[in-house]
This record gives C-alpha cells, sequence and structure tokens, in this order.
C-alpha cells in the first residue's frame, strides 16, 4: 500500500511539475530582457474580491424577486466598476520589460543581493507593484514599487547565500492588487543572473603564515624589521612610517618638518597562503574558511600576500585586484563530497 501511495505520488508531482513549466514558463535563467506579455500574467479574484462577487448576486437576485429598478441599476453599477477594475488590475503588471542588473560578491552566511530592473514602455504609469523571490515565501520580505510612464525603476531583493559558489538568483515573483484590491495579478519571472559567495571566514584564525626570507642588501621589509630610531623624512619614504607621535611634540620646533621611523635588520618574512601546507586534519571546507581570513588580514594590514591553491597560484601582491582574484579562486575551487 505504501509503495502504491509513493509511485502515486511521484506521479502527481511529476504532473505537476510538467503542467507548472508549462503554464508558468519554467525554463530556466531567461537571459537578457524579459517581456511580460498577456499570457504570462495571471489574475484571480481576491478573497474580499470574491465577497464582491456574492454581494453582487444577492443583489441581482433580490432586485429580480422584488422588481427593483435601482437595484439594478445598482447591481450593474457595481459589476461594471468590477470589469473596469479587472482591465485595470491586469493592465498595471502586462506588458512590463525585466532585466537583472548587478549582484556584488557576498560570504557564505551573509545575504546576497540581486539587482532587478522594471522597465515601463508603455503611457500608463504602473501602481503598487509587489515583487519578491519565491524560494523565501516571506511576504514581509517583499517590495512595492511605482514605474512612472516611459521610464523605469530598480528593486534590490535579498535571499540567504549558505554555500559558496555561484548563487543562482531564485524565481522572481510580482504580483499586484491595484486599484481596488478585488483581484490579484501575478507572474513568474527567473532573471539569469548570479552572484559569487565567497567561504565564510574562520573566526577563531591562527596568525597570519609568515616564512622567513633573508635578503642580500640586508635591508628588511617595513613592518618586520627591528625598529632603531627615528630620522629625517627622505623622499620615497612611506607615509606608513612617519612617527606621528615624535612629529606632533616636535611641531614647534622643527617648523613642521617630517620625522620618519628607521629600521634595521637582514631578515623579512613573506606571507605565503598555501593550501598544501595546512594541517591535513582540516577538511576542504575549513582550509578555505582559514584562507579567506588570512586574506582580509593581510589586506586590511596592507601586506603583500602570495596565494596558492591546487593548480592557481599568485606572486605576493596588494591591492583590490589581488584580494578579489584569491577570493574568488576560493569561491570556485571544486567541491570535495
Amino acid at each position: 500500500m505504501k509503495k502504491k501511495l509513493s509511485l502515486y505520488s511521484r506521479f502527481e508531482h511529476s504532473i505537476r511539475k510538467r503542467a507548472s513549466k508549462w503554464l508558468f514558463r519554467l525554463d530556466g535563467p531567461e537571459p537578457g530582457e524579459t517581456f511580460l506579455n498577456q499570457r504570462r500574467v495571471f489574475i484571480v479574484p481576491t478573497h474580499p474580491g470574491l465577497l464582491f462577487g456574492a454581494t453582487l448576486v444577492v443583489l441581482f437576485i433580490a432586485s429580480a424577486n422584488y422588481n427593483l429598478s435601482l437595484g439594478f441599476a445598482l447591481t450593474f453599477l457595481l459589476g461594471g466598476c468590477g470589469l473596469i477594475a479587472m482591465h485595470l488590475t491586469f493592465r498595471n503588471l502586462a506588458h512590463l520589460h525585466l532585466a537583472a542588473g548587478r549582484a556584488a560578491p557576498v560570504f557564505a552566511g551573509e545575504e546576497a543581493q540581486f539587482e532587478l530592473h522594471l522597465i515601463n514602455r508603455r503611457k500608463v504609469q504602473r501602481y503598487a507593484i509587489w515583487i519578491d523571490f519565491v524560494a523565501d515565501d516571506r511576504p514581509d520580505l517583499a517590495q512595492a514599487c511605482d514605474v512612472a510612464a516611459n521610464a523605469g525603476t530598480s528593486v534590490v531583493l535579498s535571499t540567504p547565500a549558505d554555500k559558496r559558489g555561484r548563487l543562482q538568483a531564485p524565481r522572481v515573483r510580482l504580483q499586484t492588487r491595484f486599484p481596488l484590491g478585488l483581484l490579484r495579478a501575478w507572474s513568474y519571472w527567473q532573471p539569469d543572473a548570479t552572484v559569487l559567495v565567497y567561504p565564510r571566514p574562520e573566526d577563531d584564525a591562527p596568525p597570519l603564515p609568515y616564512t622567513a626570507a633573508m635578503q642580500l642588501d640586508g635591508q628588511g621589509r617595513a613592518g618586520q624589521d627591528d625598529f632603531a630610531g627615528i630620522r629625517g623624512y627622505q623622499a620615497g619614504d612611506s607615509l606608513k612610517r612617519l612617527a606621528w607621535r615624535q612629529i606632533a611634540k616636535l611641531d614647534a620646533g622643527t617648523h613642521g618638518a617630517l620625522i620618519s621611523k628607521h629600521f634595521e635588520g637582514g631578515s623579512a618574512s613573506e606571507i605565503v597562503i598555501d593550501f598544501a601546507a595546512m594541517s591535513d586534519g582540516m577538511d576542504t571546507e575549513a582550509k578555505l574558511s582559514r584562507m579567506a581570513r588570512w586574506i582580509l588580514e593581510a589586506d586590511a594590514r596592507n601586506m603583500a600576500y602570495a596565494f596558492r591553491l591546487g593548480d592557481t597560484s599568485y606572486p605576493a601582491a596588494l591591492g583590490p585586484a589581488h584580494r578579489e582574484a584569491c577570493l574568488r579562486a576560493l569561491a570556485l575551487y571544486p567541491t570535495t563530497s
């Protein structure tokens, strides 16, 4: 009996899936600009709309039984208003153009934000269009917007980014009850938009992985050598080496002259963030999470770092481009089963 029910459930699910795919045009991401033609907009009465229809039926029956001319006039007047409301509700959503916008990368555990554009190329203004993701199914996350005639507007929708990699934008639902709330028109859209999700940075990561490296000229790198004192500023000195505390104390005597910190030493340290050099006791996701934390820490401290992950290898460098390239490699690293 359970086996028969299971087969029946799977058959019913398959039929519903095919019917929904045909009815709502669920054919995967829609690239470019999407046009909501009449076949893509659906309309049904709301609960107040059903009550309104039932009221019209009662008024019509009562007017017919008691031969009330004013009753017929009221019934047909209200019915005409209902038909006009149906036309306005449908027109408020139909013939819109939709396009996907930018989606900035995020870290796992954060909210991915997708920018969506609604374009109105008609002379009629659109009011109170509610837009949300179907996957979230939370009415409080839906956003309302108006679209002026021959203009466009943008909406940013958020969805949880739980895993690293590429996150496809969920299916979008657009709906409206304008103008009277008696009917609800809605449509679905699958934007061709993805967001890159970086690994979640480890919370309590160990210190940065320094690798000792001797330099032939005996000059160490900033931030890694022994402090030897202060001296007058020389052309080419980094602003980070300025002795601001001494400058503030001696400002009156030096007439605004700058003072730099002086370092000496023959050893320097290089930061190498290497996947292969990490402990074998950690799983892949934990290693990627730690590497993400080290990348952010080294970048925040303005320290050059090298990066190695499988076949991907970047020499020591600094800057947003280097940081984004390393984090991108972490996000797209193959998942091990």
